[in-house]
């Protein structure tokens, strides 16, 4: 489906600074730059990411580069798809 686009996520200096957080449809996610990786998160809806219980959050990493951070976009994709029944009981909307 790919509701996240690798053509507007963010670019790789963002993540030299801070953590990226988004939601899509029940889905919320966190990508952080973590050492020399990129740590990627899913989560359901309604809590933040500090609120949620770390038995409800997938995680998965991917190397600092470019083709990681496509990676990321490609996984976070892949993990709403594959999980969309889940994300659509925890939706606020």
């Amino acid at each position: 489906m790919g509701v996240i686009k690798k053509e507007t996520f963010v670019p790789m200096a963002f993540f030299k600074k801070e953590a990226y957080t988004g939601s899509f449809k029940g889905m919320r996610y966190r990508v952080v730059k973590a050492e020399d990786q990129f740590e990627a998160v899913v989560y359901p809806e309604p809590y933040c990411f500090e609120a949620t219980p770390d038995e409800n959050k997938v995680k998965n990493t991917f190397p600092f580069t470019e083709e990681g951070r496509e990676s990321v976009v490609n996984w976070l994709n892949d993990q709403y798809d594959s999980r969309k029944s889940e994300w659509d009981s925890a939706a606020r909307y």
